[in-house]
């Protein structure tokens, strides 16, 4: 007999050769009818896999990750089957599960894939799925996979990287697949498929290689699922952070400057700059003091950190000066620079903790493919902070961190969030730098932490830095999208490669810990991010203009002008549209650009030193009567309501 651990702690002993399938069975049959996938020793594995060992094990229904995981995958291979028989003489080459859905890159040859195909692989997805295959993995030797695969050459590269013994094939109806597992029973589950997209893309994402056709899907156990799933998309248009920047002046791309560089609007600007004043507010009380460092640094600087050697290759290249072999770099990173303050004199255990904070600008050489908007820019200006303090000290600063992050976090109105324990990947220690021994003293300090701080927690295993463990809060948006927002990190290892001191009460000398922070992440990607979360009205102390004021015609501008100058005495950010046009189109033109509130004067405000007051988004109901007093108190009162006290 074998003993199997569930989740729950609880062993179940079975005979060797019991499948996941059976297991679930001997729990309930409702679980048998949901289970599609499953984990044993943490290792991806069918269902219908023969368990011969002890061991722990996961099984996956369509609400787990790595259930919708391996429905994802599993489609890509029905897909895959599809296009071979609808296009014939392509080369498949990867088909992995993504964050939604699911995509295969195919070489078409001199075929083409279109918007006016997608119904058609669709319709034979469907077809095939209808008829209930079951996916089955076998091995297969080296020799034979190079065989089956010779005229395939990307199939062939992945194969000839893989060791005899360890390479798999995945069947179904009468196709196969070079693949090593996590599928679901059978293809009848598949209910519902879209195809969302086609897109290029190089082969091993290398821009020197063959560019290659990315075809996108998704898929669903039921068709509301789907339907839902197109509805949510639709609204993700309508909020794309893009499209909304341009609506709102707010941030531009020009080409003659360069791919990845965004330029910011004098309403883009200011935005920004009221979210630094926000955070700088709350860290001066917290006790941070602001530094400046510079845009570039010597590549000695970056081989030290081990930044060049991990982002070098595929970073901006070093710039060359007249002086024969210096070579400065493009600011990767800011805390090489900060260690490098800290290094500036020598300080005592007294001094501790020091606290030194930047919104500083970066720069990565992000591939022209993987651009993106603002929230994938090859510079960009990261809310930077490192702290350096004492062992005993350290507990003590990570949760006032955290207490920072939740205050930025509840302002800005992002309540749904977790907090991701990122760790090392137990089986690639070459990834990181720094011995065992501080990587679990930095592990066992965040993870303790956030459970004094109660925080809702996930561990996850190899998304650590390079440098040390991180705390990653990851935010449901509005469309219930999951973004990673807001990064702890604890450090041991660049102070000493950057021997970093302090006296001790000892009189001997010490090295701090160092504490990496970013409650933004990165401006832009925050900025980006917060639009599609509040489609572009956001918190009513953080809108560029807080209110707009509608003169119902060119004899009301000079009220209108005294209206604006009341408003300024009271910090209301607002502006005049005296243009001469109907209030109605005013109205709607105002409601595209967001404003929070219209303010509409004409003969009747102006009698009585009043406005009427109109909200965005009020439809069908009446305006307000009221004077600039009683509207400057509601702002005041609806600002104080988000804008929580830190």
């Amino acid at each position: 007999m074998i003993k199997i651990t569930l989740p729950d702690g609880s062993v179940k002993e079975f005979a060797p050769g019991v499948t996941p399938m059976d297991v679930a069975k001997s729990i309930s049959e409702g679980l048998a009818r949901n289970v599609i996938s499953a984990s044993y020793n943490t290792i991806t594995i069918e269902t219908s896999t023969e368990l011969t060992t002890d061991g722990n094990l996961v099984l996956y229904t369509w609400n787990d990750k790595e259930g919708k995981k391996a429905f994802w995958h599993s489609t890509s291979h029905v897909m895959a089957q599809a296009l071979e028989e609808l296009y014939p003489g392509i080369k498949l080459t990867l088909g992995p599960a993504i964050d939604n859905g699911f995509y295969y890159d195919v070489d078409f040859g001199d075929q083409k894939i279109t918007e006016a195909d997608f119904k058609k692989v669709e319709d034979r997805v469907l077809e095939i799925s209808r008829e209930k295959h079951e996916f089955k993995m076998r091995p297969v030797s080296k020799a034979e996979a190079l065989s089956i695969y010779k005229d395939n050459e990307y199939k062939t590269e992945l194969i000839s990287n893989l060791e005899d013994g360890t390479i798999t094939f995945c069947d179904h109806s009468n196709f196969f697949d070079l693949c090593r597992g996590g599928h679901i029973p059978n293809t009848s589950i598949i209910k519902a498929m879209k195809i969302l997209s086609v897109a290029g893309a190089y082969w091993r994402g290398d821009e020197k290689n063959k560019q290659l056709t990315r075809v996108y899907g998704i898929s669903f156990p039921k068709q509301k699922d789907l339907t839902d799933y197109l509805e949510l998309l639709e609204e993700a248009k309508r909020r794309d952070h893009r499209k909304l920047g341009k609506e709102l002046d707010l941030f531009h791309f020009s080409q003659r400057v360069g791919q990845g560089l965004p330029l910011w609007l004098p309403k883009g600007a200011a935005l920004r700059d009221r979210l630094e004043q926000f955070l700088k507010k709350a860290q001066k009380k917290a006790g941070y003091e602001q530094v400046v460092s510079p845009h570039i640094g010597q590549k000695e600087l970056y081989v030290t950190s081990g930044h060049y050697a991990k982002y070098g290759a595929d970073s901006f290249q070093p710039i060359h000066t007249p002086a024969e072999g210096e070579e400065f770099l493009l600011k990767p990173m800011n805390c090489p620079h900060h260690c490098e303050i800290y290094n500036a004199k020598p300080w005592s255990y007294k001094d501790l903790p020091k606290r030194y904070a930047e919104f500083g600008t970066v720069y990565r050489y992000e591939q022209s493919g993987e651009l993106h908007g603002l929230t994938r820019v090859r510079g960009f200006t990261q809310d930077d902070a490192h702290l350096f303090c004492t062992p005993d000290q350290l507990d003590e600063e990570f949760k006032n961190v955290i207490d920072l992050v939740l205050y930025v976090f509840g302002s800005l109105g992002f309540e749904n969030f977790t907090a991701q324990i990122s760790l090392r990947d137990p089986e690639k220690p070459e990834k990181y730098i720094g011995s065992d021994e501080n990587w679990e003293k930095a592990e066992n300090a965040i993870i303790n932490a956030a459970k004094e701080k109660g925080l809702n927690t996930v561990v996850e295993y190899g998304e650590a830095a390079f440098y040390g463990p991180k705390l990653d809060f990851m935010v449901k948006d509005a469309l219930g999208r999951s973004w990673q927002l807001g990064t702890i990190q604890v450090d041991y290892n660049l102070p000493e490669r950057f021997d970093l001191t302090y006296k001790g009460s000892d009189n001997e000398l010490h090295r701090p810990v160092m504490i990496h922070r970013a409650p933004f992440g990165s401006m832009e990607r925050f900025i980006a991010i917060l639009l599609e979360h509040t489609g572009g009205n956001f918190p009513l102390w953080l809108m560029p203009e807080q209110a707009i004021i509608l003169s119902l015609s060119e004899k009301y501008e000079n009220y209108a002008k005294k209206v604006l100058d009341l408003l300024e005495n009271h910090e209301i950010r607002a502006l005049i549209d005296n243009r001469n046009e109907t209030i109605g189109k005013k109205i709607r033109e105002a409601e595209v650009r967001k404003f929070p509130f219209m303010l509409i004067v004409g003969e009747e405000e102006e009698k009585n030193g009043t406005i009427s007051v109109r909200r965005h988004g009020q439809d069908g109901k009446g305006n307000e009567s009221m004077t600039i007093e009683q509207f400057a108190a509601l702002v005041n009162e609806e600002v104080n309501k988000t804008l929580k006290q830190f």
